[in-house]
């Protein structure tokens, strides 16, 4: 039987010059080969339903997590979501743990000098991964797009930018999800888009 590059390359005809590297050089073929490995895995991952529980489940925390803990400033709710480890990644602000992102949501989020900042998803961006191990379910990926508004005092809400999210929400020994990891990227002001 041969290796599964060589079945896989074969499908392909512009993959000829790759095979024949492939074939000769041992290493570049065990590279390819680890490669393969660790992304053919993800190849057949697809996002649940829209209108699976699951879905509805991960859309549910988000909403407890932007509109009651980010928009509407309820700590206790943010709290709530957030994993004791947080990590939360901004391509504009750094990095931040769990007592940095609540401080810095209090601060300049919900107590701005500048008007109040809020967040809207696009909902039809959003999509979910489930994520299982022996079959059994552990977390979600979730990925879409965001909208940041201002509303400052005595004037209309208006649309500040645009951004990218991915949130890995995990389920805890007592079945409830916690947000662990959240990637907020591409940024763009509103009139780039």
């Amino acid at each position: 039987m041969k290796p599964l590059h060589f079945m896989l390359l074969k499908k392909c005809s512009c993959f000829t010059n790759l095979n024949f590297l492939l074939m000769e050089n041992k290493n570049l073929c065990k590279y390819f080969a680890i490669v393969l490995f660790f992304i053919c895995p993800f190849i057949t991952l697809a996002q649940v339903a829209k209108t699976s529980e699951l879905y509805l489940s991960i859309q549910k925390m988000d909403s407890l997590l932007f509109t009651e803990g980010f928009n509407n400033c309820n700590y206790a709710a943010l709290e709530n979501v957030l994993a004791n480890d947080l990590e939360f990644y901004h391509d504009k602000g750094g990095t931040q743990n769990k007592k940095e992102f609540i401080e810095v949501t209090k601060n300049n989020i919900c107590n701005s000098k500048n008007g109040k900042i809020t967040r809207r998803v696009v909902a039809e961006s959003i999509e979910v991964f489930p994520l299982e191990k022996n079959n059994e379910l552990y977390g979600v990926m979730q990925t879409g797009l965001h909208e940041f508004y201002i509303k400052e005092s005595g004037k209309k809400t208006i649309k500040t930018g645009v951004a990218k999210f991915s949130c890995l929400w995990l389920l805890t020994p007592e079945k409830k999800w916690k947000l662990k990891r959240v990637f907020s990227y591409d940024h763009k002001a509103a009139d780039v888009q």
